[in-house]
């Protein structure tokens, strides 16, 4: 009975937060909000893409190795992000509630947030490896944007982001461990 009280109210809590990021949001920034939501997989994907196919060119197997080290995080959070969202198939907010309109892309199960999770994969990873702070603070905080955007239109709940934060980067730190473990000195720069 406590638990069922506990859950419900942890169900509440979640969307008064979600209806308010989503009712006082300036709907003259839904354009920034989606490009900011567009960019989570174009650069979780696209910068290491790129630098591991610049690298195979070059034939540089340390930058290989460097670019499979953010890739590879993104990849595993991806994968594991839809699993869960499959195997626990929770409706989006917009479909439960009238007064969430869904402005951006969602129509796979809600939990966790893929977008988050390639956003905090990559952020992380990048942390892991440049450990500047200026450099962990900046793709934390674009990370952290990418979350917002995706409850401020309409697509996730606040549970859905964070959980897709912690599997980002519990993937990051995983796939980190083990390439230390793997190649005693993991590439930093």
């Amino acid at each position: 009975m406590v638990v069922l009280q506990l859950v419900q109210e942890f169900k509440d809590l979640d969307i008064s937060i979600l209806k308010a990021i989503f009712e006082n949001r300036n709907p003259a920034f839904d354009i920034l909000l989606r490009a900011v939501t567009n960019s989570a997989a174009a650069i979780a994907f696209g910068i290491p893409g790129i630098l591991l196919l610049h690298a195979i060119i070059k034939k540089n197997q340390v930058n290989q190795l460097m670019a499979l080290q953010l890739l590879i995080p993104v990849a595993l959070s991806a994968i594991v992000a839809n699993i869960l969202k499959y195997a626990i198939d929770l409706p989006r907010p917009y479909e439960l509630y009238p007064f969430i309109h869904k402005l951006s892309v969602g129509g796979s199960p809600t939990f966790p947030s893929g977008h988050t999770a390639d956003a905090f994969a990559f952020a992380t990873a990048v942390s892991l490896m440049y450990r500047k702070w200026i450099i962990v603070v900046i793709m934390l905080a674009w990370a952290s944007l990418v979350g917002y955007t995706r409850m401020a239109l309409g697509v996730h709940f606040p549970s859905d982001v964070l959980a897709g934060a912690m599997v980002g980067a519990l993937c990051s730190y995983a796939v980190f461990r083990y390439m230390q473990r793997k190649y005693s000195h993991p590439p930093e720069v």
